[in-house]
């Protein structure tokens, strides 16, 4: 019950941040009006429960947001070569990647961050299989195809260290999807 309150309270200091951020200023009627529209938010428009498994890491979540950012910041450099280099257009494509993300949450969270990393958009998602296929703006040698793989490699290793660590990580009831999903409310009762 703790951890659902924490959630909820910290779910309305971000609506009441968004809401002072889209104002411009801080002021006392800026923060009640941001609680009061957090409130009203979360009462009118709940979202659907998320089933959270495991716990997060500090410090690999740390890792993650500086590999995160030097990723970034090495493939704006990429694109921005591509851009100005002479010659033809890099060539592109679709690449396949198996992934070990068991949790629904967290392979949302990677393919978010995955896709903020310039020259990469994922395309689509086998959420059973675990594969994903993502378009990357330079497949035009070996090297460049490698670096893509060992790139979304590192980083799901990071994002299985920060967020479902095997020793860990239990499926919640809602893992397995609704055909599986056994309500325990309604044992017996059919």
């Amino acid at each position: 019950m703790k951890r659902e309150r924490f959630l909820q309270l910290s779910a309305l200091v971000w609506l009441t941040a968004v809401w002072i951020l889209l104002w411009g200023n801080l002021s006392i009627a800026n923060v009640v009006g941001g609680v009061a529209v957090g409130v009203l938010i979360m009462v009118l428009m709940p979202l659907p429960g998320v089933p959270v498994q495991g716990r997060v890491h500090v410090l690999s979540l740390l890792r993650l947001a500086w590999k995160f950012v030097y990723y970034s910041l090495e493939s704006s450099l990429q694109i921005a070569w591509l851009a100005v280099r002479p010659g033809p257009p890099p060539v592109t494509g679709v690449l396949r990647y198996q992934l070990g993300i068991k949790s629904d949450l967290v392979l949302t969270l990677f393919i978010d961050v995955l896709n903020l990393i310039p020259g990469t958009m994922v395309l689509e998602i086998d959420q059973v299989r675990r594969i994903v296929y993502v378009h990357v703006l330079d497949m035009g040698s070996a090297k460049a195809v490698g670096q893509f793989y060992r790139t979304v490699a590192q980083l799901e290793r990071l994002f299985i260290a920060a967020f479902e660590r095997d020793s860990e990580w239990k499926p919640s009831a809602w893992h397995f999807g609704d055909e599986q999903y056994e309500d325990p409310t309604q044992k017996g009762t059919t």
